[in-house]
């Protein structure tokens, strides 16, 4: 399975903030769609950063309340990691934990397409070992 055919079925909807909105904006976003994670953007729409429910939690603590007038800026992630449309979920898991990170921008040379989150490949990993259980079962009962 490859992320070319989860974004078939998910969608490309990506939820976009600029790196100067600040994380009040970007948490009423974040709580109006009911997603974890913003990709900031520049005004050519290339990917600059990832901001998180995490980064947000983590302003927080350290700030109280004035992280809320903070930027997206401030607190997001700068080095994205992303995959392409042709990787396999194996390969964005792999990502996933090594990174330690619960989203992945889905990216067709540069160009933003879609995002996944670690629940959504698990989804479809789910999904894959149940075909796959499925398949035996038929290939037995037929010997």
């Amino acid at each position: 399975m490859i992320f070319e055919q989860i974004l078939k079925t998910k969608g490309t909807e990506v939820i976009c903030v600029s790196s100067d909105q600040t994380l009040r904006e970007a948490a009423t976003l974040l709580d109006e769609n009911r997603i974890g994670s913003v990709v900031a953007t520049n005004q050519a729409g290339g990917i600059i950063g990832v901001l998180s429910e995490r980064d947000i939690t983590r302003q927080f603590a350290r700030h109280g309340e004035k992280a809320l007038h903070m930027h997206v800026s401030d607190a997001m992630t700068r080095d994205v990691i992303t995959v392409s449309p042709r990787e396999s979920i194996d390969q964005g898991l792999a990502k996933m934990t090594d990174r330690r990170i619960r989203h992945l921008p889905v990216c067709d040379e540069d160009k933003l397409i879609g995002i996944v989150s670690i629940g959504d490949l698990v989804k479809w990993k789910l999904y894959e070992s149940e075909a796959e259980a499925e398949a035996m079962k038929q290939y037995i009962a037929t010997g």
